[in-house]
């Protein structure tokens, strides 16, 4: 049940009624048309633009389209007034039978309100994480992952079939560092005295890896050359450390649908075949780019590359996809990639990118828009930096992880809930900072603790209605006599209620889940508030006592605000409390 959907249904229908008596032009496009929250609760209970965005195209004042539309809306048992404010906005206020009816829908619907049919079943690929396979997932992965997977739960809520996807940056030079750096460790279990040089990864994190290959292969590859035991410990190393991030991402509650090996590109003429793909279309040359911007480096010499002619589809230059030497630049295995999603049929493509990855996205994008010829939309999100804190001080480097904090060190401090939700309390694109003291604060300012709370208080009135022989399970708080909800005080939470449908299909629209987040804050507020008025007014209590008709009607609406935190939470991936200890 969407109430800000029926009501844009009912502003439409009398707009229709104005073209039939001949008030407004019969050619007009309705698509700006919008009911929304006022910006000032005390204004109505919502708010239309009609008249603002019809004015021009009708040619006609918009205080004139406001008045008749108001006078046509006011006539409808729906609406209890209708008012025309400023230069021609319409504030409403509705019937309290919608409020209350809106109450018994939540709890009808159950996890099921506010779930939209909005994606229309399209498939979207979510791609998030892809950390390099070297080592633990960082502080700044642990964003990376919350945000994608938040999303993801998001767009299937909206309506969407998404898959999540990891993409294993297995191709690259560092995997052969990787190997070398196992070698070390394999080396140090037999016994032998060794230093990490030349880049190296340092971290304790490799120690059992090099324990479990002496395991496999006993000294077979001490004292050799790698040619004899890079491609097998590249392989080994590896699939270990694939082990170690998906047992981080279980910590975090995060599960992919499909892994995909960058490696799998090379030597399988995927590369070649997207590569054809673009040159069949006109968009691969060879030439030579310009210098960069700025100082020209030391190093730079003007030589011919092949180049993918990214500026046809938005790029600022030309990019190198193969080298003067003959090797595939970083840039053409990502292109595959892309060009393999786009195979695979998806409708739309959401990349998840590191803050550092900024200077990829108009390339990749014009990628995707030339092998799709502009039909599969990507998007891509970057995600900020996090600042750890503790006791007032940046929190310290792992010694475990060697040169960083990891996803791990987190969980481990304050819980994967806790993890999860703080990491989107601030828009993807914004740092945070993540401070363990206040994260674990029971107070207002937590929003965290703010929001569970909540939940954990209505658990509370419903073992409080149990005590007192009050049924209130769901079966028989949807029978209940809800017009007993006639207080202001109640109402406002029925009106947050009615914001969910509409909120979660704007933040799956522009792929944005800390929405959520901020709607859960602002719910358990309304509920906190009702809460604390009771304390003074004993009549807004939810459990009257000797009275379970009004008992079973306040409980109702409790529970309501329960459904929706849960639905939201699961969203977000965090599990409701039932219970604050």
């Amino acid at each position: 049940m969407n109430l800000f959907t029926e009501m844009r249904a009912l502003v439409i229908g009398a707009l229709e009624r104005m073209q039939a008596e001949g008030t407004l032009p019969a050619e007009l496009d309705f698509a700006n048309v919008a009911v929304e929250p006022p910006r000032d609760a005390a204004h109505g209970d919502m708010a239309t633009n009609a008249a603002m965005v019809l004015a021009k195209p009708a040619k006609t004042k918009p205080r004139d389209i406001a008045q008749n539309l108001a006078s046509i809306l006011a006539g409808d048992a729906r609406i209890t007034s209708a008012e025309v404010a400023g230069p021609g906005f319409i504030n409403l206020r509705l019937a309290p039978e919608l409020w209350q009816g809106l109450v018994k829908a939540a709890l009808e619907e159950g996890s099921d309100f506010g779930r939209s049919t909005m994606g229309q079943g399209k498939r979207v690929n979510v791609e998030y994480v892809s950390a390099n396979p070297t080592g633990p997932l960082h502080v700044g992965h642990t964003r990376g992952a919350v945000f994608g997977d938040a999303l993801a739960s998001l767009l299937d809520f909206v309506g969407f079939d998404v898959t999540r996807e990891y993409y294993i940056n297995d191709g690259g030079a560092q995997v052969d560092v990787l190997a070398r750096s196992v070698y070390l460790r394999y080396l140090e279990a037999h016994g032998q005295e060794v230093a990490f040089e030349d880049g190296t990864y340092p971290g304790d994190y490799l120690i059992p890896v090099g324990d479990a290959l002496k395991a496999k292969v006993g000294d077979a590859y001490v004292g050799k050359g790698e040619d004899v035991w890079l491609e097998e410990i590249r392989e080994f190393a590896t699939e270990a450390m694939m082990d170690l991030i998906r047992a981080d991402l279980k910590a975090l509650g995060v599960e992919m649908d499909n892994f995909y090996s960058e490696k799998s590109l090379y030597g399988t003429g995927r590369i070649e075949a997207a590569l054809k793909a673009l040159e069949d279309k006109g968009l691969i040359y060879e030439g030579v780019l310009e210098p960069p911007k700025g100082k020209k480096p030391e190093d730079w010499e003007p030589r011919e590359q092949t180049l993918f002619k990214s500026t046809e589809h938005g790029d600022d230059v030309d990019r190198p996809v193969k080298k003067s030497d003959g090797a595939w630049t970083y840039f053409a295995p990502d292109i595959a990639y892309h060009y393999d999603k786009v195979s695979r049929g998806f409708d739309a493509l959401i990349d998840v990118f590191g803050a550092d990855h900024g200077g990829y996205v108009k390339r990749m994008k014009a990628a995707v828009s030339a092998l799709s010829d502009g039909k599969v939309p990507l998007d891509i999100k970057l995600t900020q930096l996090v600042k750890l804190w503790k006791n007032g001080e940046p929190f310290k480097m792992s010694k475990r992880a060697g040169n960083f904090v990891t996803l791990r060190d987190v969980v481990d401090q304050v819980g994967p809930d806790v993890t999860r939700f703080v990491m989107l309390t601030r828009k993807n694109d914004a740092p945070l900072d993540f401070d363990f003291d206040k994260v674990l604060e029971q107070s207002k300012d937590n929003p965290v603790f703010y929001v569970q709370y909540a939940h954990a208080r209505v658990c509370s009135v419903l073992r409080k209605a149990q005590e007192a022989g009050i049924a209130a399970d769901d079966a028989t708080l949807v029978g209940a006599d809800l017009s007993k909800l006639d207080h202001e005080a109640e109402i406002s939470v029925a009106r947050k209620l009615a914001e969910w449908p509409r909120l979660v299909e704007i933040a799956g629209r522009t792929n944005e889940p800390h929405r959520v987040a901020f709607y859960l804050y602002e719910l358990a507020s309304e509920l906190h508030a009702l809460w604390n008025r009771g304390n003074d007014d004993p009549a807004l209590r939810f459990v009257q006592e000797g009275d379970a008709a009004t008992s079973q009607a306040k409980i109702a609406l409790a529970r309501a605000v329960a459904v929706v935190i849960s639905a939201g939470l699961g969203i977000l991936g965090v599990t409701p409390a039932q219970e604050m200890r």
